[in-house]
């Protein structure tokens, strides 16, 4: 079916009203959560197939959080879909008021490579709770998942339901030039901006999920050998192709040494002393990105590990630094397994350093002092973050999950994910028996004086 064909067929569907209903949504989830568990090992064996990810790792970042997201939408669809009362102003009696919740129609789900099942399937949970139905454009450069998310959503849902849109750029510029009534994005900021001029043409809402380079402070206060550990493990996660990943280090020139020492020690005793040889090590994506991550290490000081393999399209966990501002590793998001940093002395000093470039997707604050951590989430713009560890804010539910400035617009996971796909309907509802005056001309002091008194 062409994708206009596609659409309409959707929008026909919608129309029939069949998916307002909370008793059909749920069903969805539920076969959904079947078919997901059925299909785990092929799931696994696909995202493996483009990025080299365990079974583990894939479960744990991926399906797992998928069934977890559907989970929470089961237990609280019911609440979230209901009409939900609000407080009428006196000047109104007698009447109620109430928010109607809405969806969307049809939207549009376009997902990255680098978390191919997850950043598909997380969206289309939110959308089926609240309503829509849903054309999903997952990735080219990770046609293996893409395949599979296909046969999948092909044995739940009918096409004018949920839908599967594999292929690249002509695909994409077609689906982007439909009217679509909501298009939510994860990717980088140059597709962001094309999604959005796009989106504009016909006043279609929008979520971004992008990225940009999210900082991480280490004090000197914080708990050196805890803080190496979970800062290897967010920064090396997927090869450092993580969205949320720590892109440089902010760390006190007094604990620099310490830190850095404990820090290679964490590293290594995760992937071993040969990273490249660990079965469970995944690899960057492809050769585009991996000349582009050989690039940046060329240019600046490798502390520890830089070792390649062009071949398996690898690169082992890697410590850059001291950088400069404007070198190789601060130019642009990293986006894999090199992390760059830098010292400071004064806290406000990092705290500047931050704000005066775009608004990170991330942050993360290492340090047992509150004062020092509330000065920076005070003072630092960001999406979201840790204290004290990095990328679990993400893996719940109970908060939504998002960008501000360059890092993206709008959030999502559960309420926040219902919110998103759902147009709330402001309604008041008048009762007939009395009909105030005051409201209708002509005008006089004494009318004057009652809408003083009400609206003040």
């Amino acid at each position: 079916m062409e994708i206009k064909e596609l659409l309409e067929a959707q929008q026909n569907y919608y129309l029939t009203g069949a998916t307002h209903s909370v008793a059909l949504r749920t069903l969805a989830l539920d076969d959904l959560y079947r078919k997901i568990k059925e299909m785990e090992p092929e799931i696994h064996a696909a995202i493996q197939a483009d990025l080299g990810k365990s079974s583990l790792e894939s479960y744990m970042c991926e399906t797992g959080l998928t069934l977890s997201e559907i989970t929470y939408m089961k237990k609280h669809l019911r609440s979230f879909a209901s009409r939900k009362r609000v407080r009428t102003p006196l000047a109104q009696f007698p009447s109620k008021s109430y928010i109607l919740k809405e969806p969307y129609g049809n939207v549009l789900i376009m997902s990255p490579w680098n978390y191919p099942f997850l950043l598909t399937m997380e969206p289309l949970v939110d959308a089926i709770a609240a309503g829509n139905t849903a054309i999903l454009k997952p990735s080219a450069y990770s046609p293996a998942t893409s395949a599979v998310i296909k046969k999948l959503v092909s044995a739940v849902f009918p096409e004018e339901y949920v839908a599967v849109v594999e292929g690249g750029r002509e695909e994409n510029t077609a689906l982007l030039e439909q009217p679509f009534d909501y298009i939510f994005f994860t990717g980088g900021t140059a597709v962001g901006q094309l999604v959005l001029q796009k989106a504009a043409q016909h006043f279609t809402p929008v979520t971004l999920e992008m990225g940009g380079k999210s900082p991480c402070i280490v004090d000197r206060t914080a708990n050196l050998k805890v803080a190496a550990q979970r800062i290897a493990f967010g920064k090396y996660l997927n090869c450092g192709q993580t969205c949320v990943a720590p892109d440089y280090l902010l760390i006190h020139e007094d604990v620099k040494d310490e830190f850095l020492t404990l820090f290679e020690q964490a590293v290594t005793k995760m992937y071993g002393a040969n990273p490249l040889e660990n079965p469970d090590y995944g690899r960057i994506v492809n050769h585009r990105h991996f000349d582009r991550l050989s690039r940046i290490l060329e240019g600046e000081t490798i502390l520890f590990g830089g070792q390649r393999n062009p071949e398996t399209l690898q690169i082992a966990p890697t410590l850059v630094g001291p950088v400069e501002p404007d070198g190789p590793a601060m130019r642009q998001e990293i986006f894999g397994p090199i992390l760059p940093y830098m010292t400071f002395t004064e806290l406000k000093d990092a705290i500047n350093f931050i704000r005066f470039r775009p608004k990170p997707l991330a942050l993360y604050m290492f340090s047992t002092h509150t004062d020092s951590i509330r000065l920076v989430q005070n003072n630092v713009s960001y999406g979201g973050g840790c204290v004290n560890d990095t990328i679990i804010h993400l893996a719940t539910s109970e908060m939504g999950f998002g960008g501000v400035g360059m890092s993206g617009m709008g959030s999502y996971h559960g309420k926040k994910g219902f919110d998103t796909f759902t147009h709330e309907k402001s309604t008041v509802e008048k009762a007939n028996w009395l009909d105030l005056p005051f409201r209708y001309q002509p005008y006089d002091r004494w009318k004057e004086k009652l809408i003083r008194m009400f609206l003040k």
